[in-house]
């Protein structure tokens, strides 16, 4: 954990000293050599090196300074160090023990900023103020699942993340849009999201295979989960090739072909059709609720 209050100036937070140039390519390389440090695929590491890739992050969070800020997976401390000088406070949880000394020198130079070794699928998220930001650029495996955690937690005003573009395009799709989905519906049941810019493989060290992007999701403020729509949604999805009506069927739902023609859809429908309001009506009319439906 770092701790280095004691050593902050008259504000109490900001740099304290040089920092590697994080967003050169060949200081990076010296960094990991320095360190003995090779980027693990495993966990994701794909180290962000470009300078306008880490300032569109850093805005599309358009972080208030008094803000409090979680980033997941800081890795070597790129973004880290970005976020340090323009927020309160920035929480970093890094999974990896092994990179812990270097983050250490990168950002040793921030009184406000605590690094924290933990993972992140595990990190209790109601201990961060409301209002926070999450801020992060996300390994690609715990994406999806973390963004849903975070946002059922209620605790985030904003988040921008750097993700897999398939991933940034199920975030943001709507009805008909590629990678529409149940995750781009449950996203949407809490927060509006824009994607800010694509960034290339070639902006990390090493390369991934696929391209990225920066997503921005404005969370609505006082929205809780909805573990019921959400259930219908999943079960309407679970097998793309389907109508809904024959998703709904084999996942027990019963009076499914009537219910369908009380909300006015058609037979053939499939979930990919439907706008989160439809779902609602849908549920609605399940739970006998004709009115409202």
């Amino acid at each position: 954990m770092n701790r280095a209050a004691e050593a902050a100036g008259p504000s109490g937070h900001g740099p304290r000293g040089a920092t590697p140039d994080l967003g050169s390519g060949r200081e990076v390389r010296s960094l990991l050599a320095r360190h003995g440090l090779t980027p693990d695929r495993a966990l994701g590491q794909n180290f962000l090196i470009d300078r306008r890739a880490l300032a569109a992050v850093v805005e599309a969070a358009d972080p208030p300074r008094e803000a409090t800020v979680l980033e997941v997976g800081p890795g070597l401390g790129t973004l880290t160090g970005a976020l340090a000088v323009r927020v309160a406070r920035v929480l970093a949880v890094e999974l990896d023990g092994r990179l812990l000394p270097a983050l250490r020198e990168t950002t040793d130079a921030h009184a406000n900023v605590e690094v924290v070794q933990g993972d992140a699928m595990r990190f209790d998220h109601a201990t961060m103020p409301e209002g926070s930001l999450l801020v992060s650029n996300l390994p690609y495996g715990v994406a999806t699942a973390l963004l849903q955690e975070a946002l059922a937690s209620g605790r985030y005003r904003r988040m921008a993340v750097l993700v897999q573009r398939e991933v940034a395009e199920r975030i943001t799709a709507a009805p008909g849009e590629p990678g529409f989905g149940a995750f781009s519906l449950i996203c949407r049941h809490y927060a509006d999201a824009r994607i800010v810019r694509t960034v290339s493989p070639g902006c990390f060290l090493p390369p991934p295979n696929v391209t990225s992007a920066v997503v921005r999701l404005d969370v609505r403020p006082d929205v809780a989960p909805d573990p019921e729509t959400f259930a219908l949604i999943r079960d309407g999805f679970r097998h793309r090739r389907k109508t809904l009506r024959n998703n709904l069927r084999a996942a027990g739902w019963s009076a499914v072909a009537e219910t369908l023609e009380r909300v006015g859809l058609p037979a053939a429908v499939r979930a990919e059709a439907l706008e989160l309001a439809t779902w609602r009506r849908l549920l609605r009319a399940f739970q006998g609720d004709d009115a409202e439906a």
